[in-house]
């Protein structure tokens, strides 16, 4: 008699690989369709919310908008910015609050589809699960990106900011941070105010007040309807810095530069211990001063429209001379000769689905998608940057992701359990 080997294999109709945000609201969403599923995270839960972010980072929207719609923040204010590690806790007490059928130290290493019959073999590290559908829900975060400008035989210690805690952990000396988004500003802020001269690499971006007439940004991009703005080409990868640190503020790189720092272009080569930069640092910030001066004029259009009773800031509007760094930028820095030890570079992230042996990749190794749905039936991504709207990275934002990856499963579940009538002859 044969050994019946499909015995030991488990069975699931739906499996989630990663118990971030992304895959906490996949669960909740399966669940309330009654769809049978199981989360696998290698680590533990919003691992990277704990492990892989700044000792002093916050969410960089308040409280009342950066949550699930169905619980609030226990140990915050609604305008609070909370702490990461409190974002981390009030993530697993969600996982907790829907049952989500999770399970921590589980790896998945490999995906293949079935030959010849429905859904795929999930090879992992403690075991073979079967599942008709497989969400990818690991999130953009996934491989810090650093860009292969300076040798490692330089002698200059370089770091990703995701491998940034504190300024004490950096060896004594200058620090030049290259990339100024959120991260990258706030950590050359941090720096800066630690005692440290720093230099701070400035490419394009955005520059949203953090708050406006009374009303924080997130409020703003809200109403105005900015965030279901869907992604276009090239808008995806667009930096936006703004900050919720000390209680959340404005970032603006002339006052930084006022305070001590110094302002650069986008960094491009290095020789002989010389980095080199591009002519436009003027240029990015006055970009990022149109947006930000866009946003105003859009808002103070909508509080007439609407009669809105919200302060004028007339104030808002002004900015402080451009410093010596704007007027005459540095093209060419000497590292040693200005006194910089380290380099973080707050140059974002690459993903890595190598474990997903399906045809949902473009050639890069990036998901070909839509809304989620990707090409190969059967496959999802979650968690992704502009994946549906401006939003989707937001907690919120890929809660409503989720829902309608939720939706797609539904609705392939009912066509594969439709039979046809059949007449009698």
């Amino acid at each position: 008699m044969e050994e019946d080997t499909n015995m030991t294999i488990e069975k699931t109709e739906v499996l989630v690989v990663g118990a971030g945000q992304a895959g906490i609201a996949m669960s909740e969403h399966l669940r309330s369709y009654g769809i049978e599923h199981v989360v696998l995270e290698r680590n533990r839960v919003a691992e990277r919310w704990r492990s892989c972010r700044w000792d002093s980072l916050v969410a960089n929207g308040p409280a009342w908008h950066d949550r699930f719609p169905h619980l609030e923040f226990q140990h915050d204010g609604p305008d609070d910015f909370v702490p990461k590690e409190r974002v981390a806790d009030y993530l697993a007490a969600y996982a907790q609050k829907i049952d989500a059928p999770i399970r921590c130290g589980v790896e998945v290493k490999e995906v293949r589809r079935n030959a010849g019959r429905l859904g795929f073999t999930v090879e992992t590290s403690e075991g073979v699960i079967e599942a008709k559908a497989v969400v990818a829900a690991t999130g953009p975060f996934q491989i810090p990106v650093i860009p292969p400008v300076v040798p490692e035989a330089s002698g200059i210690a370089q770091i990703h900011s995701a491998s940034y805690r504190n300024p004490e952990q950096l060896p004594e000396g200058a620090v030049l941070v290259v990339g100024a988004g959120s991260s990258g500003t706030q950590i050359a802020e941090e720096l800066m105010r630690s005692g440290r001269k720093v230099y701070l690499s400035v490419g394009p971006h955005d520059r949203p007040p953090r708050h406006y007439r009374g009303r924080d940004f997130v409020w703003w991009l809200g109403v105005l309807n900015k965030w279901d703005a869907e992604a276009t080409p090239g808008v995806e990868h667009t930096t936006i810095a703004v900050s919720g640190a000390n209680g959340g503020h404005t970032l603006d790189f002339r006052r930084l530069a006022s305070e001590g720092m110094t302002l650069l272009g986008r960094t491009e080569t290095f020789h002989d211990g010389v980095l080199t930069f591009a002519p436009d640092l003027a240029e990015n910030i006055a970009k990022g001063d149109a947006n930000y001066l866009s946003l105003l004029g859009e808002a103070d259009t909508y509080v007439t429209r609407n009669g809105l009773d919200l302060p004028e800031e007339p104030t808002a509007r002004d900015m402080l001379p451009d410093p010596e760094c704007m007027k005459h930028p540095v093209l060419e820095l000497d590292l040693q000769n200005a006194g910089i030890n380290t380099i973080i570079w707050a140059t974002g992230f690459g993903v890595d689905y190598s474990w997903l042996k399906v045809e949902a990749l473009d050639e890069q190794g990036r998901p070909h998608h839509q809304r989620g749905v990707s090409s190969e039936p059967g496959i999802y991504f979650l968690g992704l940057p502009w994946q549906t709207r401006r939003g989707s990275s937001f907690i919120w934002g890929v809660w409503h992701d989720a829902k309608y990856v939720a939706d797609h499963i539904a609705k392939q579940r009912g066509y594969m359990a439709y039979k046809p009538s059949r007449e009698e002859g």
